[in-house]
C-alpha cells in the first residue's frame, strides 16, 4: 500500500519536472542530429539516440504514471498498472532497432572512414553533457519509486558519460585528426544502448505475462499454506504479478473442519500470511471438501505438475 500512497503524494511535481525533462531531451536531441548531420560525426547522432531513448523512456513514464492512476474498471478489472510495461517494450524494441542500425553504419564507415569536422562535436556534446547532468538531477527524486523513472534517471547518467566520451573524440579529430575515435565512440555508446535494452528485455516481458514468482518462492509460498494452522491440503495454486509490486494468487484448500464459519476465518489466516511475506495483494481461496469416499475431488498432482510447465 505504502507505494501506492508515494505515488499519489509523489504525482503532480514528478509529472511536472518529468515534462520539462522530457522537452529538454527532444530539444537537444534534434540539435545534436543536426549537428551530427553537418560535421559528419556519427558519434554526435549516436548520442542523440541515447538523449531520445531518454525522452522516450521518460515520456513513457509520465504516460504511464497517469494512467496508472486509473482505477480498475470493467475492462482492466486489477487497474491499469501494466501500462508501464507495455511501454518499456515499446522504448526497448526502439533502442535495439536504432542502435543496430548505428552499429551497422559505424563499421561500414572504419573500411570507408568520411571527415569529421571536430569544433561543432565538442560544442554540442558539451550542451548535451551539461542537459544530461542537469536531467539526472531533475528527476532523481523519482528514481525511488518507479521501475521506469529509475530506468530513466541510470539512462541520463550514462547519457552523460557518452557525451564525454564524444567530447573526448572531438578532442582527438581536432589534435590528431583521428577520425577513427568519432567510430569507436559510436560503437561504444550504440554497444552500451543495446546491451541496456536487452538486459531490460527479458525482465519486461516476463511481468507483461503475468510471471509467477521463482521457483523457490513458488515453493516458500505453497509450504507456508499448507503450514496454515486449519489447513489439511492445498492444491491449483496459480500465482501472477499484477505489476513490480503487486501480486494476485487463487487456490484450493481443504480445510481441517467442515463449517463455513471455520473456512471464514481460515481464510483470513492465511491472507494475512500471504499479504505479510508474499506481499501478495489479492487472494482468492476457494474450499474443496474431500468427497464421500474421502479422497481429494481434485487430485494435487496433475494440478501441480501443469503448472510447472
Amino acid at each position: 500500500m505504502n507505494s501506492h500512497h508515494h505515488h499519489h503524494h509523489h504525482g503532480p511535481m514528478s509529472d511536472r519536472r518529468l515534462t520539462w525533462a522530457i522537452v529538454i531531451n527532444v530539444l537537444l536531441t534534434v540539435v545534436q542530429v543536426a549537428a551530427g548531420v553537418m560535421s559528419g560525426s556519427l558519434g554526435l547522432i549516436a548520442d542523440a539516440l541515447h538523449n531520445l531513448s531518454d525522452a522516450a523512456s521518460m515520456g513513457i513514464a509520465l504516460l504511464a504514471q497517469k494512467i496508472a492512476r486509473r482505477p480498475a474498471d470493467r475492462l482492466m478489472t486489477f487497474g491499469y498498472q501494466r501500462a508501464e510495461l507495455v511501454a518499456t517494450l515499446i522504448n526497448v524494441t526502439a533502442l535495439l532497432l536504432v542502435g543496430g542500425y548505428l552499429l551497422v553504419e559505424a563499421i561500414g564507415r572504419f573500411m570507408s572512414p568520411t571527415p569529421v569536422q571536430g569544433w561543432p562535436v565538442v560544442i554540442v556534446a558539451g550542451v548535451a553533457l551539461a542537459v544530461d547532468t542537469a536531467t539526472a538531477w531533475i528527476i532523481a527524486g523519482g528514481a525511488r519509486h518507479s521501475l521506469n523513472v529509475r530506468a530513466a534517471f541510470l539512462h541520463n547518467v550514462t547519457d552523460a558519460l557518452a557525451s564525454l566520451g564524444v567530447i573526448a573524440a572531438g578532442t582527438l579529430i581536432l589534435l590528431y585528426d583521428l577520425i577513427v575515435a568519432d567510430l569507436l565512440v559510436t560503437v561504444a555508446i550504440s554497444g552500451y544502448v543495446i546491451y541496456q535494452a536487452a538486459g531490460l528485455l527479458p525482465r519486461t516481458v516476463r511481468l507483461l505475462m503475468g510471471a509467477t514468482p521463482d521457483d523457490l518462492e513458488f515453493d516458500a509460498i505453497v509450504a507456508a499454506l499448507r503450514a496454515t494452522p486449519g489447513v489439511r491440503d492445498i492444491h491449483h495454486v496459480h500465482i501472477w504479478s499484477l505489476d513490480e509490486h503487486r501480486r494476485a494468487l487463487e487456490a484450493h484448500l481443504v480445510p481441517e473442519a467442515d463449517d463455513l464459519a471455520a473456512f471464514e476465518h481460515l481464510k483470513h489466516r492465511v491472507r494475512e500470511v500471504l499479504h505479510r511475506r508474499f506481499h501478495v495483494e489479492h487472494a482468492t481461496l476457494e474450499p474443496c471438501v474431500a468427497d464421500r469416499a474421502g479422497a481429494p475431488i481434485i487430485r494435487k498432482e496433475p494440478a501441480h505438475r501443469r503448472h510447472r510447465q
